[in-house]
């Protein structure tokens, strides 16, 4: 085993017609799916598609970190 850990990070960008943090969840669900060892996730940037004077829509960019699995 490795004395230390060597990490990379990706794009990701989820919506939700819910909330934020189901936007989120959306994007890291289907990362998980072709990604493996992702450790954290860091939101960059928030924004929304307004309806009727109320928010409808939720996208959130993330960048999530993977640790590389010989490392």
């Amino acid at each position: 085993m490795s004395d230390h850990h060597t990490y990379k990070k990706v794009e990701l960008i989820g919506s939700s017609t819910s909330s934020i943090e189901d936007a989120i969840n959306n994007a890291l669900t289907e990362a998980s799916k072709s990604i493996k060892y992702m450790e954290w996730f860091e939101v960059t940037e928030t924004r929304g598609h307004i309806r009727d004077g109320k928010a409808a829509h939720f996208q959130v960019t993330l960048k999530v970190g993977f640790r590389i699995a010989s490392s």
